[in-house]
């Protein structure tokens, strides 16, 4: 008499045989990179912004495979807190109670597949906001999740 468990047994057994994960697809550990060293890239450590005007924000972004999402966050540092992930520091004014601080967080559109973007958006400074010193937050997520934070100070006047 045959034994219907047995062979079920085989067949799972083949089955779980025949399933073998691809060596070949690399595991991606490397972080996004937000580069503001070329002369076009702004803000940069210690750039000043001006209340009521626009400005540009630029940075080149990359990753090794392909780049998931990029935000910005502004927020005032009348505190003298930090976050900053530059070696130059600036000058900053003296500790004070914010008043009507500027505050943004914004998430800006990369294309889809991409490795490297040249991130370019217009910002805009309200003229009624609080002067002085504030962090420019850059957040570069690729798309396997990794993320890369650079810490700006800079001043609104």
């Amino acid at each position: 008499m045959r034994n219907p468990f047995i062979y079920l047994s085989m067949i799972a057994l083949l089955l779980v045989g025949a399933c073998k994960k691809d060596s070949t697809q690399e595991i991606d550990t490397e972080y996004p990179v937000i580069d503001i060293s070329s002369t076009g890239a702004f803000p940069k450590q210690c750039s000043t912004v001006k209340r009521g005007e626009k400005f540009t924000f630029r940075a080149q972004l990359s990753d090794n495979t392909t780049l998931g999402s990029v935000s910005v966050d502004i927020h005032h540092n009348f505190d003298h807190h930090t976050h900053s992930t530059e070696v130059e520091s600036c000058t900053m004014d003296v500790v004070k109670t914010p008043v009507k601080p500027f505050l943004l967080i914004q998430s800006y559109p990369i294309p889809v597949g991409l490795a490297n973007f040249e991130v370019q958006q217009e910002i805009t400074i309200p003229a009624d906001v609080d002067a002085g010193d504030y962090h420019f937050m850059i957040r570069l997520t690729d798309k396997e999740g990794w993320q890369t934070i650079k810490g700006l100070s800079i001043k609104v006047i």
